[in-house]
């Protein structure tokens, strides 16, 4: 069962972790991370989930809240594209979802289980769309829910769509 989450504190006071001082050379991504942890979880909107996870930062308390998130809205978006909190939390690495509750990643199934529109593998190859996404790559922008979905891991292959 995934732990509750005191959503009145920030990623600093739950990791018990505050990060030094900011350097000189700190890009404006980096320091709105660091603005973001210190502010309560609960507080946080989609964008600022959509931040902090695809920075792979707080993802042990930030993950169950976007899932509760996508669980009523699975195409919620931040500042980039229609759907891209899902695509944040669907490109986390292997490693993050093997430490993870094993609820979250059947609950992450569901939700994208529950899109209609998003095609089978081979129909995503037909079309000539691109193999998975990789972790640091951005997903494209295209017209229609799928094309920011691909390499989505589903049931029936037990992983990311693979095609040449």
């Amino acid at each position: 069962m995934t732990r509750p989450v005191n959503r009145d504190r920030s990623l600093e006071e739950l990791e018990r972790d505050r990060w030094s001082a900011p350097s000189d050379g700190e890009t404006r991504l980096m320091a709105t991370v660091r603005e973001l942890r210190r502010k309560p979880i609960g507080g946080l909107s989609v964008e600022d989930l959509r931040l902090l996870i695809g920075q792979d930062v707080g993802l042990a308390h930030l993950l169950p809240l976007a899932v509760e998130v996508l669980q009523v809205a699975p195409l919620a978006e931040g500042e980039m594209y229609e759907g891209d909190l899902l695509a944040a939390v669907l490109t986390r690495s292997a490693e993050v979802w093997s430490e993870s509750p094993p609820e979250l990643g059947r609950d992450v199934r569901l939700i994208v289980s529950g899109l209609a529109d998003v095609p089978a593998c081979h129909e995503a190859r037909d079309r000539g769309a691109p193999g998975p996404v990789g972790r640091r790559q951005r997903l494209p922008s295209a017209p229609g829910r799928a094309d920011g979905l691909r390499g989505v891991p589903h049931e029936r292959s037990g992983g990311a769509c693979r095609w040449r």
